[in-house]
C-alpha cells in the first residue's frame, strides 16, 4: 500500500507528537533503493523516517511532521542521521558499500551541527563514501550565497548536497553552476510519463543535460514504469529510484532485497534493475 492510499479521502489523519514518538522509540528508518543506470547496479539508498505506532501501525509522515516546531524536526533529523550511519556499517559488513542520503530541511540544517554529528557517528571503514544531504530546490534558491557557504563547510566532512524535487520550482538554472551540488533529483511529476508525454520528456532531458553541465549527477525520482525507465536511460540519466525498482522498505527487508538481487560482494553489487527493465528488454 502506498502512502497516498493509506487513508481514505476525508478520513482524519492521526497526529503524533515527535517528542512522544522519540521518547517511546516508535521511529524506524526505511530505505528507498537507488540504482546506477549506467553500471546497472544498486548504488545507494535514501533513508526516511517512518513511525510505527503500537496501535495505529505505520503512519504517514504527515502524522508526525505537520505543524511541529523546528526543534522537534531537528531531533528527528539527528535520530535519522545517527541511525542511517549505524545502518551503513551493517550494510558494509554484509558486503554492500552504499551511498546513503537523508532529507534535511534548510532551516534545520542551520540549527544542527551537522559536521560534528557526522564526525561522532561516522563509520570507521576507510571506504565509507560519505553522506548525501537532500534539500529541495526552493530551499536552495532562497539564499544561494548561504547555500554555497553551507555546501563548502559540509564538503570538508564528506557531506555532499543533492537538490530534491528539481524542476518543480522553475529556478534560475544558470545560478547552479557555481554551487557544489552532487545530484539533481528530477521531480516525480516530470519523471512520470516522460516516455510518452513530450513536455515531461523535454523537461527530464533538460534537467539531465543541465546536471551534467554543472558537474552533477541526474537522479530520477519516483520511477513507476519500465518505458519511463528506458527513456531515462536513453536520455543519459545517471540514477533512478522509485516503486518500479524497489518500494520503500524497513531496514531488514531492504537488507533482504540486497541479498536477493546482489549477493554479498564488497566491491560492486550486481544488477538490480534487470527485473525492472525486463518487460521491455534488457539494457545493454
Amino acid at each position: 500500500m502506498s502512502d497516498s492510499d493509506q487513508y481514505k479521502t476525508g478520513e482524519i489523519m492521526p497526529r503524533i507528537a515527535i517528542a512522544e514518538a522519540l521518547r517511546n522509540h516508535w521511529f524506524e528508518i526505511w530505505y528507498q533503493a537507488k540504482v546506477d543506470l549506467k553500471r546497472k547496479c544498486l548504488a545507494g539508498a535514501e533513508a526516511l523516517a517512518r513511525l510505527r505506532h503500537p496501535e495505529l501501525g505505520v503512519l504517514l509522515p504527515g502524522s508526525f511532521v505537520a505543524e511541529v516546531d523546528e526543534n522537534s524536526i531537528a531531533q528527528l533529523v539527528e535520530c535519522t542521521l545517527s541511525a542511517a550511519l549505524n545502518d551503513w556499517t551493517m550494510f558494509d559488513e554484509a558486503g554492500f558499500n552504499l551511498h546513503l542520503a537523508i532529507n534535511v530541511p534548510a532551516s534545520v540544517l542551520l540549527k544542527l551541527p551537522l559536521p560534528r554529528l557526522v564526525s561522532d557517528h561516522r563509520p570507521k571503514s576507510s571506504h565509507w563514501p560519505g553522506l548525501i544531504v537532500e534539500l529541495t530546490e526552493d530551499q536552495i534558491m532562497r539564499d544561494m550565497a548561504r547555500a554555497h557557504e553551507i555546501a563548502g563547510k559540509l564538503h570538508i566532512s564528506d557531506i555532499t548536497i543533492a537538490i530534491d524535487e528539481f524542476g518543480a520550482g522553475y529556478s534560475a538554472f544558470a545560478r547552479l553552476r557555481d554551487l557544489p551540488i552532487a545530484e539533481l533529483k528530477i521531480a516525480r511529476d516530470f519523471v512520470s510519463g516522460c516516455a510518452t508525454e513530450a513536455a515531461n520528456g523535454a523537461i527530464c532531458q533538460t534537467a539531465i543535460d543541465l546536471a551534467h553541465r554543472v558537474g552533477s549527477m541526474a537522479v530520477a525520482a519516483g520511477v513507476e514504469s519500465a518505458v519511463d525507465l528506458q527513456a531515462l536511460i536513453a536520455m543519459g540519466c545517471d540514477f533512478a529510484q522509485g516503486p518500479l525498482i524497489a518500494p520503500l522498505l524497513p531496514k531488514q527487508e531492504f537488507m533482504e532485497l540486497l541479498l536477493k538481487h546482489n549477493g554479498p560482494r564488497p566491491a560492486a553489487p550486481k544488477d538490480l534493475i534487470q527485473a525492472a527493465v525486463q518487460p521491455v528488454g534488457r539494457v545493454a
